[in-house]
């Protein structure tokens, strides 16, 4: 009975497994805060945006060793670069849907905010999602924040979602359902109820690329251009955006 339902389990045990990486890593990195502070380490007292830079790489570090590098030492099974879409480097045809990906993205996600917010009272459009960064002065902090926001998080993100997760599920399940799971785990990590809709559409956009082409980095084309376009508004030219807000 239990090795009928072993891949459904599996289905429901591989978001879980990605999930409980990150809050382990998470548990790491505030757990050597704590020490860093106890013994008042002046490691602490660094710029707060390097500081967050610091905590932000190191967690997503540790999160990848738990998830590709425990299933290795446990059961001796390597995740293969094919596996997660990583095998090859992207191809001009992959790098040029990347503006019919964002405009598809953005129609998608338009629609979806317009839906919540006419369907759901307390639904707030204008929440805004908490970055972990503010009152830039400094031109490396400028410099960090592009880094994390428009470089790092989203390879990250797509190795972990699109490539380990997505991965995973579509040979399990309909592809419908992996994209669905996929894309919204991947808005229930991004908190705010907007920006949650808003990832949910990014995802399923990014899932439909990564079964398309077979290969990742559309996708990670896609989620650097969308966070270098949130990076030039939220961080370079505010008041633009509140021009567009009126």
């Amino acid at each position: 009975m239990l090795q009928k339902y072993s891949k459904w389990i599996e289905f429901i045990l591989i978001p879980i497994w990605v999930i409980a990486c990150f809050f382990a890593a998470q548990a790491i990195i505030l757990g050597i805060v704590w020490l860093l502070s106890f013994f008042n380490s002046p490691l602490l007292y660094i710029d707060d945006t390097l500081l967050n830079f610091v905590i932000m790489a190191l967690t997503y570090g540790i999160t990848m060793l738990f998830v590709f590098l425990l299933p290795w030492v446990i059961k001796k099974h390597k995740i293969k670069k094919s596996d997660i879409g990583l095998d090859r480097l992207p191809t001009w045809s992959e790098i040029l849907i990347t503006p019919a990906g964002l405009i598809v993205y953005l129609i998608a996600s338009s629609a979806l905010i317009t839906i919540a917010s006419n369907l759901i009272p307390a639904f707030d459009a204008n929440q805004v999602q908490e970055v972990g960064f503010s009152n830039l002065n400094q031109q490396y902090e400028y410099i960090l924040v592009f880094i994390i926001l428009v470089v790092l998080v989203p390879f990250f993100e797509e190795i972990l979602f699109r490539g380990f997760i997505f991965g995973k599920l579509k040979k399990i399940a309909p592809i419908w359902l992996a994209v669905i799971v996929t894309s919204v785990l991947f808005g229930v990590m991004h908190g705010a109820w907007n920006v949650a809709i808003d990832t949910v559409a990014l995802s399923v956009v990014l899932c439909i690329l990564r079964q398309l082409t077979g290969s990742i980095w559309p996708s990670i084309l896609l989620h650097m251009t969308k966070n270098a376009i949130a990076y030039y508004f939220l961080f370079i030219n505010t008041s633009l955006l509140t021009t567009l807000g009126r």
